[in-house]
């Protein structure tokens, strides 16, 4: 056996696409175990500026 041991390196994750959905992984900080995601949704609905009816 020998005593070369190399740190554990996280591998790279490429985007995850779904519907209205992209998941993609936060950069790789020293010493921290875990890595994490972060998750991006885009709207599904649009959003249209209120207007006042017309009176009769």
């Amino acid at each position: 056996m020998s005593d070369d041991k190399k740190p554990y390196t996280r591998p790279k994750i490429p985007d995850g696409h779904a519907f209205h959905v992209t998941t993609r992984q936060k950069e790789i900080t020293p010493g921290q175990f875990f890595v994490g995601y972060e998750t991006i949704w885009e709207p599904h609905q649009k959003e249209v500026p209120y207007t006042t009816p017309k009176k009769p």
